[in-house]
Order: C-alpha cells, then structure tokens, then sequence
C-alpha cells in the first residue's frame, strides 16, 4: 500500500504532541492502550506516521500508565520522540500542560493529538494546518461532523461561523446536543498562546480534572481569533476506548488499504476476508484470494497468486509466483516459484526463480535453487539445495545433534530418494542420486548413488504361524490356494542371475 502523502507543510509545525498516557480501562487488556495494534501498527504509531510528513521539529509524547511498555516502543518506532512523563492522570489539559514544559523554549506552531486516533490520515492533518495557517488563528481545532453525536462534544459556532465553544454533551442544553459537528480532539495552535491558557485552566468539573477543551474557551473570551477545520472524512478522527472499537477501526482502515489496492489494479477476491496491513505492498495484477493475511513489510509482485487461506508475514513473493494455503515469515518465494498447499516456509527460506515447495513441507534456513523442487511431506532446514534437483517425499534434513545447528549442501540436478534422512554436516554432490529409504551420513560424490539401508529379507509363513486365524492368515492362505500366475512369489534364482546394476540400487 502507498499511504496518501499531503501537500506540503513541512517546518509549518514547530512541535508535535502526542498524548498518550491515558489507562484505557475500558480496554480490559494490561497493554496500555496506545499500544493495541491494528493493521501492521499499534494505534501510536499510526498517529505518529499520520504527522511524520509534517516535518515537525520536535515530537513529545505524553506517557503515564505503562509507561516503561510506551517508552520501549517509542524507542523502537521513534527514537526520536521525546517522552514525557504525567505522573498523574488530572486530564487532558494537564497533559498538554506537561508536554509544553518539556519544550519551555518553544515557540510557533505546536500540534496537539490524542495518541488514540488511529485512522488519522496524513492529508486531514495536513489541511488542518493549512487551514489554520490560512486563516491566521491562534487556535484551530478538527472537527467532524457526524449522523450520531452521542457522547462527543459538540462544535458551538456563531452566526458568522466562528467557533465559540466546545461544549460537552453532559453540559449541552437541547439546542446544543441536536449539533452534530463535533471535537475531534485535534488541536493546532500558538505554543505561547496554548501554553498560557494552559496556565489558567481549572479543575471545577465532575471529574476534577484539566480540560484541553477549555483553552479554546479561554482563548475565545480573549478574543483571540479561534477557528474549526472540518475533516474530510469523518471516520479520520474516531478514537478507540474499548476492543469492540478497535475492532471496527480494524475493519475500516483495512477497507481503506483494500480500496487504495483495488483502485491500483490489485486483484482483492473477497475484500470481508483479506488483511492487509498498511505497511505491505501489493504490485498491479496481483491476486490475494479469500482469507489472505499480508502482515507487516510483505510484498507481493505483479502477476503473483496468494491464497486462499494463506498468511505471509514479512515475506517476499516474486512475480509470477504462487502461494496457496500456507503460510511463510521471513521467507522469500522468488519469480514463478510455487508454495503449498499446507506448508510452512520459516525465516531464512528462499526460493530461486521456478523453485517448488509443495504439500505439507516445512523449511528454515534453506536455499532452494533454480527449478528444484520439495514437492511434499518433507522438512528442511539448514540447507543449500543447487538446481535442477528433486527431494522425494518424506524427506528429512537432520540438522541439529542436539546441541549445535549443522548445514547440508545438495549439488545440482541431484535426486534424493523418498525417506531419506541426511544427516548434517553432509554434502550431496552434483548429478548424484540417494536410494529411497537411506540414513545419508557421509558424503555421496558427484554422479554417485548413495545408499544406506539395510537388505531386505521376507520371512516365509510368518503371518500363518504368528497370526493364526486372523483375516491376513485368511487372505495369504486364499492366495497360496490360487492358481499360479506366472510371478513366482520368492526369488529362488542362483545369486549370479542378478543384474549388477541392482546392487547400485540397493536392490536383491
């Protein structure tokens, strides 16, 4: 997904602060709540990738419950960002209150955000602050309008259309709760303006705590010019308090990326059953079958098939390419190789250009060269596999003694029989083959036959003497009784009658 980028406002914006020290309760979770994730990010990190393309000079975030968890993810996603720590909940004036005096040199534009807005799109943060710069305001803030205002606070303008209020539901008279734009508690101002009100904000309120809310009012009693941008699309400034809100911000910001897709040319077969986080990229002419999950950097070429029921995480899938119900992470599926059904491609897993990876199979760590192929029911790991070879099914690569990781090499145009257990380190040389149902545990040189098994000896009579009666004794018994149909059932020949070649082939 291309994320939308906005029109210029770089260095419009002098400070970014990001409140992000609320319990979230209602969450139920012992995450803190800025840190539930959805669509490839959690909620903070979508708000500060929405304003990173503001060029802001400064980015303080606001920390108070979980604070260790935030500052480790900050850390992580913005080593940048300044925390700064509300030792006490007392509102969300209080906390814009702190951030400011962790920027007491400050001076221009400071944007306010709550860290819990993630649908937030660069573009409306960016028209909020054009607009504010536009008009010449002291303070501006985002509003929404919307068909049910309930609980919001509600935008009160003049006739002119000059914002007056911010006016909470419990405080509205009748006239008031029937307004339907509403705060969507996004804030742009003048820090020395917003840092000053700040200053005179009270706590005279059911909750005995500090209002953002009240610095516009305070502004507007000053006098001072205050205005109200209204966002594009009103699902931009939607908060998420409880898991049933997150799981409707989940669905929405992924109808957006499957819409941005679709509108590209990608293929989206069932949009209700396909994820798409917003950090994946999917090229024109890809197609993502019903229940596809592409989860954090994966890419997926043009031309290229995923799904269904298929779950990529960080993977690459080149063009052309097939994965079919399996799932990879960490692995890259080159041009016109193909995956599945049923398999696990784990970290450190590439496939070459024509390369197979086919039923129930499990790789880690693994080369797979051109055109070679693990078509089903084996694991490997560890491994280098040249071009051109084939593992037969049922395959293992032995790769850990127990104590140590050991690597196995396959050549070119090998030929590995079924169940064949290759025991690392050991290296199987180019054009070489291995008999089915061998333990490899030497080298097998170039052009070689490997074989490993014990020789087959058939025990004559043993059903009727060990299993009497029994259904195979009835069956062994009925066929001893037929007439003989031209292939003895024991070898009896002289020992000089074999073919020679045979012994190459483990074979009596």
């Amino acid at each position: 997904m291309t994320e939308q980028q906005p029109t210029t406002t770089t260095g419009q914006v002098g400070a970014l602060v990001v409140l992000a020290a609320g319990q979230g309760t209602r969450m139920r979770s012992r995450t803190p709540k800025v840190l539930h994730r959805l669509g490839g990010r959690s909620m903070l990190g979508h708000v500060l990738a929405a304003a990173a393309p503001l060029g802001a000079g400064t980015t303080v975030v606001v920390v108070g419950s979980g604070r260790e968890a935030v500052e480790a993810h900050l850390a992580e996603i913005a080593p940048a960002a300044v925390p700064a720590l509300q030792e006490q909940q007392l509102g969300s004036g209080h906390a814009a209150a702190v951030a400011l005096d962790a920027l007491p040199e400050l001076s221009g534009t400071v944007l306010l955000v709550n860290g819990d807005a993630p649908l937030l799109r660069a573009t409306t943060l960016a028209e909020l602050v054009q607009a504010h710069t536009d008009a010449g305001n002291l303070l501006t803030v985002l509003t929404a309008r919307v068909a049910d205002p309930t609980g919001l606070g509600r935008i009160v303008r003049d006739d002119a259309g000059a914002v007056t209020a911010i006016v909470e539901e419990r405080d509205a008279d009748a006239a008031q709760r029937a307004i339907t734009e509403v705060n969507a508690g996004v804030y742009v101002g003048d820090a020395r303006a917003v840092r000053e009100a700040l200053r005179r904000v009270g706590a005279a309120n059911d909750q005995g705590e500090q209002y953002l809310t009240d610095v516009l009012g305070l502004l507007v009693a000053d006098g001072a010019r205050v205005g109200g941008h209204t966002a594009a699309d009103a699902d931009d400034t939607l908060g998420c308090n409880d898991q049933r809100e997150l799981a409707a911000r989940r669905r929405t910001l992924n109808d957006r990326v499957l819409d941005d897709l679709m509108r590209a040319g990608v293929v989206v077969v069932d949009p209700q059953t396909t994820w798409v986080d917003v950090t994946a990229q999917v090229a024109a002419e890809a197609v993502l079958h019903p229940g596809t999950q592409l989860l954090g950097t994966t890419t997926v070429a043009g031309g290229a098939e995923v799904g269904p029921d298929t779950t990529l995480v960080d993977t690459q899938v080149g063009e052309g390419a097939t994965v079919l119900r399996s799932q990879c992470q960490q692995a890259v599926v080159g041009p016109a190789a193909t995956v599945g059904p049923f398999s696990f491609l784990r970290a450190g897993t590439r496939l070459a250009r024509g390369a197979k990876v086919g039923a129930f199979v499990e790789t880690k760590n693994v080369t797979v060269g051109e055109g070679s192929k693990v078509p089903h029911l084996s694991y490997v790991g560890d491994a280098t596999i040249g071009a051109g070879s084939n593992i037969g099914a049922a395959t293992v690569f032995v790769n850990y003694d127990g104590v140590a990781k050991h690597a196995t090499t396959v050549g070119d145009h090998v030929r590995i029989g079924s169940d064949t257990m290759l025991v690392a380190p050991v290296t199987i040389g180019d054009g070489a083959y291995t008999a089915a149902g061998s333990v490899i545990t030497d080298d097998v040189p170039p052009g070689a036959m490997g074989v490993a098994r014990g020789r087959q000896r058939n025990v004559a009579g043993w059903v009727r003497r060990r299993r009497p009666g029994s259904p195979s004794a009835q069956a062994a018994e009925a066929a001893a009784a037929a007439p003989a149909s031209g292939t003895p059932a024991e070898s009896t020949g002289p020992l000089a009658a074999r073919n020679p070649d045979d012994d190459q082939q483990g074979k009596s």
